[in-house]
């Protein structure tokens, strides 16, 4: 739509805009606010909220085909109690869910139908999101819908979608039934659907607020957000968590919770000793949180776990040891010493101050004398 009153530089969103929502049900303040999270999610500038608006009211549903394979279904939890905006409020107004298991009334062949009714109906226009990963051994045998392997099934609907988006650790990177010794040989979407733009969206199970923002992307771009070299998008993914968390400056003090329970582990310390991922993994948790924004696994005092990395099953445990040499961090070599380190440095940087304010204040009192 067009309207003379939108400003998209000074992010004014149309008062007809406010009031369609109002009306539906949802005050012109959450509505602002949803606005307001999708444009710091995404990391685009404020005066973007009012092209976000815009799109949200555009008549551009999507259809989306939401399989699931070798999963728990946890992202498909995470998705339906997720909270400012609800999936109902926000998502479900604005995407037409034709297949979903979980969520879909209709059953066996009637779901099928569906499904194939709507790949023919919208191809190369649906939303494909895929939950799960894929078994390849044995022809995909291990995993079968309707008589049909998820093998097919994710080249039939990846392969006609406008775009695909792995939903959870499993169908990004085969997850834990990936994990040694794989008896299924499961893999993530982009290795069964090779060819297939993926973004993934990694997580046990995945933020379901990047998600969100990702479709949002999707609707006033036309396009997924930009990725990084494991197809994850950058606004979500593109920081360690141990750069923006909270218990980073126990860190840089030295102070390490030594034991669950413990003293330190009371106050709030870090938790690297008892087994954090969080300096080798890239994640917003700390920024964006779970629960309604309210927390996540470091704050409530479990360190993490890296679940948001290729292999992370294999290559993060045990999950209560510490990381081995982290490449171009060196933690571990450091971690005993950082404390003492800080406060040496500390110490020689507050002796400078005090030897150059002296300096300067025999400078002044030279000056002084010679103006006396």
């Amino acid at each position: 739509m067009h309207d003379p009153e939108f400003n998209v530089e000074e992010g004014q969103i149309p008062e007809e805009i406010l009031q369609k929502w109002e009306a539906r049900g949802v005050s012109r303040r959450d509505f602002l606010k949803f606005c307001s999270v999708m444009t710091a999610s995404l990391a685009l500038p404020s005066t973007f909220m009012g092209k976000i608006a815009e799109a949200m009211e555009a008549d551009n549903r999507p259809s989306v085909i939401w399989v699931e394979f070798q999963g728990c279904t946890g992202d498909t939890e995470a998705f339906l109690r997720s909270n400012q905006p609800t999936a109902a409020e926000i998502i479900l107004d604005y995407l037409s869910i034709d297949y979903h298991e979980t969520l879909m009334a209709a059953a066996g062949h009637q779901a099928e139908a569906a499904k194939q009714a709507s790949m023919e109906k919208y191809k190369g226009k649906y939303i494909a999101i895929v939950e799960g990963s894929i078994p390849m051994a044995e022809n995909g045998i291990y995993c079968t819908i309707a008589g049909d392997s998820a093998l097919n099934i994710a080249r039939k609907v990846c392969g006609n979608a406008a775009a695909t988006i792995a939903v959870g650790t499993c169908s990004s990177y085969g997850g834990l039934p990936a994990a040694d010794p794989n008896p299924t040989g499961a893999v993530s979407v982009s290795e069964a659907v090779p060819g297939v733009a993926v973004m993934n969206m990694p997580g046990c199970p995945l933020n379901t607020e990047n998600l969100t923002a990702a479709i949002v992307h999707f609707l006033t771009f036309g396009r997924l957000p930009a990725t990084d070299n494991f197809g994850r998008p950058k606004f979500a993914y593109g920081k360690r968590i141990h750069d923006n968390c909270e218990r980073r400056s126990h860190f840089d003090a030295g102070q390490y919770a030594e034991k669950f329970g413990g003293a330190g582990h009371r106050q709030g310390w870090c938790l690297y000793k008892l087994g954090c991922k969080g300096p080798e993994t890239y994640h917003n948790c700390p920024t964006v949180r779970y629960n309604e924004s309210l927390s996540w696994p470091v704050q409530a005092g479990h360190g993490c776990i890296g679940c948001s990395e290729p292999q992370f099953w294999d290559s993060m445990t045990p999950f209560y040891k510490r990381l081995p040499q982290v490449p171009g961090f060196g933690v571990e070599a450091t971690v005993d010493k950082v404390g003492l380190g800080l406060a040496a440095a500390t110490a020689v940087a507050f002796g400078a101050h005090g030897i150059a304010s002296a300096l300067r204040k025999g400078d002044d009192d030279s000056k002084g004398k010679k103006e006396d």
